[in-house]
């Protein structure tokens, strides 16, 4: 890879990572727009592990709420002042990541191919599913009608709920939607955003859940390509560095322009560009 296309990765990475308009699905164009070789899924996890630090670093505070908050689950600190809602919300925020995990390792050890093969008589090649939907009309309609969800949610969708109210009912379905974004185009962000929405939670606590969601959900990732990471070469593990370093740095400055714009602002601006892009996207292709 050369570093313009590290640092094209790592731009639109860092800034699509956290806005509802699928981060997964905007770094596969750049292979389509750019005539760029895919950059494979190392250099994906590699940005979202840059991501999840600028999610740390931001959320420092309620990063810090959460770990007391499992300390306190194995008896360390249980008596703290606020003890009991930060084990709370550290146990919504794992129960959360359970259908993710489980998806993960579905697809990691080829349960989902099989299954799909066997349901649907689908012939998906060697490479498996996840690499057979990284096609773009896939990701055209993901945009598409998952901007068309957000934007109904984001519309209809009251809010009276605040992060520390959560219950493991809505810890649980926000965290099945986070699911669904294994498949590229519907935005990992945009569909738990859109989940809390409905759920009752306001644009800043929906996109604070969705943040803090992600940090298992990718950390996990990350340990799955472990085997991969020990097999590949220093050149490969050198632009893997690299590029997740800048994309912490896009991320950083894209969070704290979106936390301060959803204080203000509605998300109909995401659902138009969502829209727009995935009706080019299928007339282009």
């Amino acid at each position: 890879m050369t570093f313009l296309q590290m640092l094209l990765i790592a731009v639109v990475q860092g800034i699509t990572e956290f806005l509802p308009i699928s981060s997964s699905g905007h770094l596969i164009l750049i292979s389509v727009f750019t005539g760029f070789e895919d950059q494979g899924p190392m250099i994906d996890i590699a940005v979202h592990v840059g991501s999840l630090l600028a999610i740390i670093v931001y959320f420092f505070k309620d990063v810090m709420g959460l770990a007391r908050g499992g300390f306190a689950s194995v008896g360390i600190g249980a008596n703290n002042p606020g003890a009991k809602a930060e084990r709370k919300l550290f146990w919504w925020i794992v129960l959360g990541t359970v259908p993710a995990v489980i998806f993960g390792f579905a697809i990691k050890l080829g349960f989902l191919d099989a299954f799909v093969r066997s349901q649907f008589g689908l012939e998906i090649g060697t490479e498996g599913l996840m690499d057979a939907l990284r096609i773009t009309d896939l990701i055209a309609v993901n945009l598409i009608f998952y901007g068309i969800l957000l934007g109904l949610a984001d519309y209809f969708g009251k809010e009276d709920k605040t992060f520390e109210q959560m219950t493991w009912r809505d810890g649980l379905l926000v965290g099945m939607a986070q699911a669904l974004a294994l498949i590229p185009g519907t935005s990992r962000s945009g569909v738990t955003m859109t989940a809390a929405r409905l759920l009752g939670y306001g644009r800043f606590e929906a996109a604070r859940f969705s943040f803090l969601l992600s940090i298992p959900a990718v950390a996990g990732a990350g340990v799955l390509i472990i085997p991969d990471l020990l097999e590949a070469d220093s050149a490969l593990l050198v632009e893997a560095l690299i590029t997740g370093v800048m994309t912490f740095i896009a991320a950083f400055a894209t969070m704290a322009f979106l936390m301060n714009f959803l204080k203000r602002a509605s998300m109909l601006v995401f659902v138009l560009y969502r829209i727009a892009m995935g009706c080019a996207l299928l007339y282009f292709f």
